[in-house]
């Protein structure tokens, strides 16, 4: 950061505070900072004790002072990112019964319409939902689930106001325009409808912010009068709802980070005893669907670590039979089963594939494509019956581009391609795939975008993006932002580090529990490779993570500070033995199986305590750091990117300086307005950009 008139930091007061856990005494002189009544700041972010209150608005102000000098860039930046965006962009159509669905964006609107129109006539347009006008005066507003009703009269949508992820549940009259009288508070945001289309099913949010119950809601009544289908005792499981593609069943999907269950309703009978289709099992993960008298289901039974396929009658649930069967290193991600067809869609060394197989002669084929890196997505299929697969595809290079595609007749019909206005040349730019060594001999995915002209001699500048947590794996996908950093000079660098599914389901469990120093040690190894090979050098990376990828982010600043000229750490998940050791946050008892229970595993609690980010920032030279929080997130809450910095100034002995900008209108994905989200992404570029200057000065 440029060096000039720079205003003194905030200093956050330290308060002491000390406790033990096996035998080791932990100081936390910043532990205030987590406010006593945090559920209630969820529900009403006023309420934030106003010392806290006071150190985050001086902190903004102190981030908004040291990034004044990049004003001009970010207003640049802002102007170059708003012109890719098609602003009147409208989806491809989606076929259900006698009309087509789909959303848009209004010229200058913030908020998608959701729309229909008439599938035989391509009547007028109907809107269904105005998101522009719903958000009007509200500082934050975003959708969670549209659902349809059976009979295509009604809307059971949500959204959700503050940011806290705690939807209201309304029902929209198609035919009037107006909401019912039914109002569904506090819930996770999706609505599955019962077949005759007078009730829904839904999941209520507990107390401490966790998905624990599925309910029945009959329109017309109160939600005090709403019925409990299920309950789950252990807060350890998360709990869910979707709708199989035959729309014949509802399925209760319970789940921790490393074992799963499955339960069935009838949307003919939702009254009656959810349908066990097998019970929880230490270590075994599966999900279902279904297809005529079958169950459809892709687990890791049986030592299928990257999963198969097995069926079950619906008269024996649990009782399954080999269908597909398991291929070491192939994965299968996902799969949907209609009338005709399967489809599933695979992921074998870093890259996805789509294989279609007909019901009736079992006869398989896969959908080819042709560059060296590249993202696959299966769209949502509002139908069962129907010979037509929607797909995505996209490159770094490549903007995203929807396919339909006939799966008997193997024809694929291009239904869209993402315009850029300001226009985009492919053939200007270069996607690569390489591999970097890691420490233990494993070669680790590393996807790169750059301008053809950009010269590789070590001299240009390099973002390195990861995230490593989980089981996600990082697409290498097509991004309109990235090449205002690229148009630059820059090397866009995704790393495929450990603890993500991108080398299959062996690479996320060698980069959790204790063995989550692998997904650090990766990430420094790709940043040391593409220095190796000249992509860039040393001191002229900025690195990029967000949640768990905010932690990678503490965790390799505290590691290899060296190597980097400045880190960006989106709603960082960095004050890992605090939060692990608190059961009563949202995500805790869930979250003990990917990184272990620090307070009744005393291995655990000394391997978090070896890289949790607040706990190892020492006395050292730190890059440049912007670090960005949400205010009512109730995945990594405020006080974790708080403390993380009060405790990088105390300690460092040089280097900075440490930003810390918290919306205090939003959680944990930022501003929802889509032109909102550019100004976000402005700041994280022109930060990137004045790093690698300053540092080059």
């Amino acid at each position: 950061m440029t060096k000039s008139a720079i205003p003194a930091p905030p200093q956050a007061q330290k308060r002491p505070h000390h406790f033990t856990v096996h035998g080791v005494e932990i100081a936390d002189d910043y532990a205030w900072l987590k406010a006593a009544n945090w559920q209630d700041v969820l529900r009403d972010p006023s309420v934030l004790p106003a010392d806290i209150r006071a150190l985050l608005d001086a902190e903004n102000a102190y981030a908004t002072a040291m990034l004044a000098p990049t004003q001009s860039l970010r207003d640049h930046l802002f102007t170059e990112l708003r012109a890719r965006i098609k602003e009147d962009d409208v989806d491809v159509p989606a076929p259900d019964g006698a009309y087509v669905y789909y959303r848009k964006h209004r010229q200058g609107g913030q908020h998608p319409l959701f729309c229909r129109r008439s599938r035989e006539t391509a009547g007028d347009e109907e809107i269904m939902l105005d998101g522009d006008a719903l958000g009007a005066g509200k500082a934050f507003f975003q959708f969670g689930g549209v659902s349809i009703s059976p009979d295509h009269q009604l809307v059971a949508w949500s959204s959700d106001d503050k940011g806290s992820e705690l939807f209201t549940l309304r029902v929209r009259d198609l035919k009037s325009g107006h909401d019912l009288s039914d109002e569904v508070i506090e819930t996770s945001g999706g609505a599955v409808w019962s077949a005759d289309g007078t009730s829904f099913l839904y999941v209520r949010m507990d107390d401490n912010h966790r998905p624990h119950c599925v309910m029945l809601h009959k329109l017309g009544t109160q939600q005090a009068e709403d019925q409990l289908i299920y309950q789950e005792k252990d807060a350890g499981w998360f709990v869910g709802i979707s709708r199989t593609q035959s729309r014949r069943f509802c399925v209760i999907e319970l789940h921790d980070h490393a074992s799963a269950e499955a339960r069935l309703i009838d949307l003919a009978d939702v009254t009656a005893e959810p349908r066990l289709v097998a019970a929880r099992k230490d270590g075994l993960r599966y999900d279902v669907d279904h297809h005529g008298e079958k169950l459809i289901i892709r687990t890791n039974a049986d030592g299928a670590e990257d999963f198969k396929l097995m069926t079950a009658d619906l008269a024996t649930p649990g009782l399954w039979q080999d269908f597909l069967r398991h291929r070491h290193g192939t994965m299968i991600m996902s799969f949907v089963p209609f009338k005709d067809h399967l489809v599933r869609l695979e992921r074998e060394n870093g890259l996805p594939r789509i294989i279609v197989r007909e019901w009736a002669s079992g006869d398989e084929h896969a959908i080819d494509f042709d560059e060296e890196a590249y993202s696959l997505g299966l769209e949502s299929m509002r139908e069962f019956e129907t010979q037509t697969l929607r797909f995505s595809y996209s490159s770094m290079t490549t903007p995203r581009e929807i396919y339909d595609y006939d799966m008997s007749q193997r024809t694929r019909i291009l239904r869209k391609r993402q315009e850029i206005p300001s226009g985009h040349d492919a053939n200007r730019y270069v996607t690569r795939r390489i591999f970097a060594p890691a420490h233990d001999g494993e070669l680790v995915p590393v996807s790169l975008l750059y301008h053809k002209d950009t010269v590789l001699d070590g001299s240009a500048p390099l973002l390195l993006q990861g995230y490593g947590a989980y089981g996600h794996a990082s697409p290498a996908s097509f991004s309109a932002h990235r090449f205002s950093l690229v148009d630059r000079g820059f090397v866009y660098a995704i790393a495929h580090i450990r603890g993500g599914t991108d080398k299959g389901w062996r690479w996320y469990e060698n980069g959790k529990l204790e063995h989550k120093p692998n997904t650090f040690a990766d990430f420094i190894s790709a940043a040391r490779h593409l220095c190796a090979e000249k992509f860039t050098r040393e001191g002229r990376i900025v690195a990029l993570g967000g949640s768990a990828g905010g932690m990678l982010m503490g965790a390799v600043a505290n590691q290899a500070p060296e190597l980097f000229a400045g880190i960006i750490a989106d709603v960082p998940f960095v004050d890992v033995l605090n939060t692990m050791l608190d059961a009563e946050l949202p995500l805790t008892p869930p979250e003990w199986v990917e990184w272990g229970n620090p307070a009744a595993d005393e291995r655990a609690f000394k391997t978090i305590l070896s890289y949790s980010p607040y706990d190892n920032v020492r006395a050292q030279h730190y890059p440049a750091m912007l670090v960005e929080a949400g205010l009512t997130d109730p995945r990594v809450t405020y006080w974790e990117p708080a403390k993380w910095v009060a405790r990088l100034r105390e300690r460092m002995s040089g280097g900075g300086p440490i930003l810390l900008h918290t919306n205090m209108d939003a959680g944990h994905g930022g501003a929802a307005g889509r032109f909102d989200a550019l100004k976000d992404i402005a700041r994280e570029y022109a930060f990137a950009i004045d790093c690698v200057e300053a540092h080059e000065g």
